[in-house]
């Protein structure tokens, strides 16, 4: 089966020349609507599309997502307007606001007010992405007489905002072209995306959903497996999901999950994920499982869903696999 439109998020799990041989096959599918990039400790983001820019030509390509405390507006413009120009059919700003562990212990910023700052960095860059001389006065960003040495591809590049809580959710709508989440329990899934359709001022706002994903017909059961670890993974390292998961439905999970990392890693904390869990948060288990799973979420309201990878066995065969499935 094919879905008429889905994306795919090649998370850091994967090698380099993994992500270039994911993409030139993805680019032959015409339903593939966008590649998407994460940026965390790893790869970074401008220069992975930009590799993934020269072996594409059908696909847009997303960032997912570039924290708005370890570059400034200027600098995100700059790279967002290169790679726009790099790539045959246009990009997408994904914008984050990261993490206090990130941001404070490893770009040695203080991380506050992530809502009004986020305000303030859409609207500057917003600006700086037309190629027009920009002058902003903010609580968070001053800029004097800022201009792009070269006209920009267009003068408007898409914005999507990830989003966790309330308050980040409601300044996405009002604010940003789409929206990005990330491990929602498919019943908070659907009270969530209720409310952004009702709220979201932009009649072609993209609700965009990265979910988790691992798909094998020969060995569900490791696929099963593999999506249960990246889960953990999340759990136990991301704070925000772990408060934001134990609130929604999955408090004993997250607490064995959590406790079980610190104790003997991963591999042992993937066991404590329970089927419920699994199934509510992921898509995975073989091709009809898979298929049924993201028909859930699209039911749910998901405009973009955004298939993050976990390839079983030899990648190249577990990659065909995925892209035939959907």
């Amino acid at each position: 089966m094919n879905f008429d439109k889905i994306a795919y998020n090649l998370g850091s799990l994967l090698s380099v020349q993994e992500v270039l041989r994911f993409a030139k096959l993805a680019d032959n599918k015409p339903n593939v609507d966008s590649l998407w990039v994460p940026e965390s400790w790893g790869r970074e983001a401008f220069v992975s599309l930009g590799a993934l820019s020269q072996v594409t030509t059908k696909v847009k390509l997303g960032t997912s997502i570039l924290s708005i405390y370890a570059r400034s507006p200027a600098t995100t413009a700059m790279g967002a307007t290169t790679l726009d120009m790099l790539s045959k059919n246009g990009i997408i700003i994904g914008l984050g606001a990261s993490t206090p562990i990130l941001v404070e212990s490893w770009h040695g910023l203080k991380f506050e007010k992530p809502i009004p700052r986020m305000r303030e960095y859409v609207e500057c860059l917003t600006q700086m992405i037309k190629g027009e001389n920009v002058n902003y006065s903010g609580n968070y960003f001053k800029v004097k007489n800022f201009k792009l040495l070269y006209k920009p591809k267009r003068e408007r590049i898409p914005i999507f905002i990830a989003a966790v809580n309330k308050n980040m959710i409601s300044l996405a709508c009002d604010l940003a072209d789409g929206i990005l989440l990330y491990l929602r329990p498919i019943e908070e899934l659907k009270k969530t995306v209720s409310q952004i359709i009702a709220n979201s001022s932009n009649k072609s706002f993209e609700t965009a959903c990265v979910i988790i994903c691992s798909v094998s017909n020969k060995e569900p059961e490791k696929a099963r497996e593999r999506a249960a670890k990246t889960l953990a993974f999340y759990v136990a390292v991301g704070e925000y999901y772990n408060r934001f998961l134990s609130s929604n439905g999955f408090r004993t999970e997250v607490e064995q999950i959590s406790s079980e990392y610190r104790q003997a890693g991963l591999n042992s904390a993937s066991k404590f994920v329970s089927e419920k869990m699994l199934d509510s948060i992921t898509v995975c288990g073989n091709s009809e499982e898979c298929i049924k799973s993201l028909n859930k979420f699209i039911s749910a309201g998901i405009s973009l869903p955004i298939i993050q990878i976990n390839p079983i066995g030899d990648p190249e065969s577990s990659f065909k696999e995925m892209l035939t499935t959907f």
